[in-house]
């Protein structure tokens, strides 16, 4: 229930305006923070909210504006001044030290007393702290054996060590299960009602709607309504977030699966450190039909989809395409046989960032005779396979020279879909393939792969979001340990079930 318009506010922008050279990234931003109320901030990706957030927790400096914290004007010029202030930012990228204990990265930087911390006191306010959040984390654990759920749990632990009055969180859910997401947002809840103010950053308008008492509005780096959440719906805020009207539903027609076009046999590779990251993993993706993988990140997945694009070679098991063994074999051969590639970093596995849309284009496919005229490059077909693409998957540019740097991430992930689209698919691996997007890019991406399925394309869809993974799927399987746990056709799929699954247990869902 949104809190009294009476109440003072505990944090208020008045005109904020960051720019980064000729980009303005927030124009103008004014808004407010009340006691103990959960606001959270929606907005298209390069709406402007992390760097809003980065601004009010001192690691940019804005052009314009002014803050005030309890009715009086404060300067933020640093991380140490917002904490200062008791302010708290959990990032979205964790900045922990996995080779040191939960205890010490706590109270890294807060303790200064060298030597002689008070590491007993520190160790009985944390214990106290998980007490009343009902958190069972072994304070002595090293932060790179705990989960990703703890690890998220630590980055709180720090802000609320610290005292805050007001915490900032980026995406916290992007990497829970489900069980994790219920138990953050309740905590959440606690803590506003303890007296905490909280910023939330979330693309999950059920989020919003389940948590946050009003809601702030960003487009193009402004402000465009900030309204109470019990006003409000879904459709109505996704409207206020891109400018039209969104749809939720997708049309699933019945799945008509067809001949195997993927198969996983048995493989067993290991990650950097030697460690099993699949163990003995087998799964078969049929033409006509989405298989979702589903997982809490870390599980395998990375290595996954490493050993089907080619760039990891399991130490044994078999993968085939329409039953040829490809285990060995490269990646252009694997294009050649159309096996299509979204990663699950578009800025690091995807694309060449400072290299022009028209050679991103290409990328893995510049050996073809169609790019050429007498055996060499051809600028003139470059650039006509550039615009046909941008035309066709309506990518938001300059032209195709402009670098892929310059673009938003919605629009760099339709660069690698019309890039790995551009030839006969018979199966696509898409993994994460809407993380960090908003709600208009995902509604495009979603379109596009159930478009690919029903024209009969196998769709091996590989996504820490569970609920795009039911959305999407003809057919479910957990991944948990480099194996899978369990697999479900998506009607009959269980949620708990599933969440427990993805946390490696088997058999408690009621």
């Amino acid at each position: 229930m949104a809190l009294s318009q009476a109440t003072e506010p505990i944090l208020r922008v008045a005109n904020q305006t960051k720019t980064f050279g000729t980009f303005t990234a927030n124009e103008d931003i004014s808004f407010d923070l009340r006691p103990g109320e959960i606001l959270c901030l929606l907005g298209e990706n390069g709406a402007g909210k992390s760097t809003l957030c980065n601004c009010l927790f001192g690691a940019y400096k804005p052009d314009a504006g002014q803050y005030f914290i309890g009715g009086k004007p404060v300067r933020l010029n640093s991380p140490r001044d917002a904490i200062k202030w008791r302010i708290g930012m959990v990032h979205q990228h964790f900045v922990l030290v996995p080779p040191m204990t939960v205890l010490e990265n706590i109270i890294v930087g807060v303790e200064t007393g060298g030597f002689f911390l008070d590491r007993e006191s520190a160790r009985k306010n944390i214990s106290g702290l998980c007490t009343r959040y009902g958190l069972n984390i072994d304070l002595d654990s090293l932060v790179a054996d705990l989960s990703v759920g703890q690890q998220q749990w630590v980055e709180i632990l720090k802000s609320l060590y610290c005292g805050v009055d007001i915490l900032i969180l980026d995406e916290p859910t992007a990497v829970l299960t489900p069980q994790e997401t219920d138990r953050l947002l309740s905590s959440l809840r606690q803590m506003a009602a303890g007296g905490i103010s909280i910023i939330l950053i979330t693309h999950k308008l059920q989020e919003v709607m389940e948590v946050s008492d009003r809601v702030t509005i960003l487009r193009k780096g402004q402000v465009v309504a900030t309204c109470d959440t019990a006003d409000m719906d879904k459709a109505s805020l996704a409207r206020l977030m891109v400018g039209r009207e969104v749809s939720f539903e997708i049309d699933k027609k019945a799945a008509r699966p067809g001949a195997q076009v993927l198969c996983v046999e048995g493989i067993t590779l290991r990650d950097l450190n030697g460690k099993k990251a699949l163990d003995d993993f087998s799964l078969e993706l049929r033409s006509g039909e989405i298989l979702g993988i589903a997982g809490v990140s870390g599980n395998g997945q990375g290595e996954l989809f490493d050993a089907l694009v080619g760039v990891a070679m399991p130490e044994r098991g078999r993968i085939l395409i329409k039953g040829d063994d490809i285990t060995h074999s490269s990646i252009a051969r694997r294009s050649n046989m159309g096996l299509a590639f979204v990663p699950p970093d578009r800025i690091k596995q995807g694309l060449l960032m400072g290299c022009s849309l028209a050679e991103n284009f290409i990328l893995g496919f510049h050996w073809e005779d169609r790019f050429k005229t007498c055996k060499l490059f051809s600028n003139k077909k470059l650039e006509h396979h550039a615009r046909e693409s941008i035309c066709e998957f309506d990518i938001a540019c300059t032209g195709p020279g402009q670098t892929a740097a310059e673009l938003s991430g919605g629009n760099l992930q339709k660069v690698i879909l019309a890039r790995e689209l551009s030839q006969d698919v018979n199966c696509v691996v898409a993994s994460s393939p809407t993380r960090g997007l908003d709600i208009g890019a995902i509604e495009y991406v979603h379109g596009l792969l159930m478009e690919l399925r029903n024209h009969g394309a196998g769709v091996l869809l590989i996504s820490e979001d569970l609920d795009e993974v039911l959305k999407l799927s003809d057919r479910v399987a957990v991944i948990h340990g480099g194996r899978i746990m369990g697999a479900f056709d998506a009607g009959a799929a269980n949620r708990e079930e599933i969440g427990l699954l993805m946390a490696g247990i088997k058999g408690e869902a009621k």
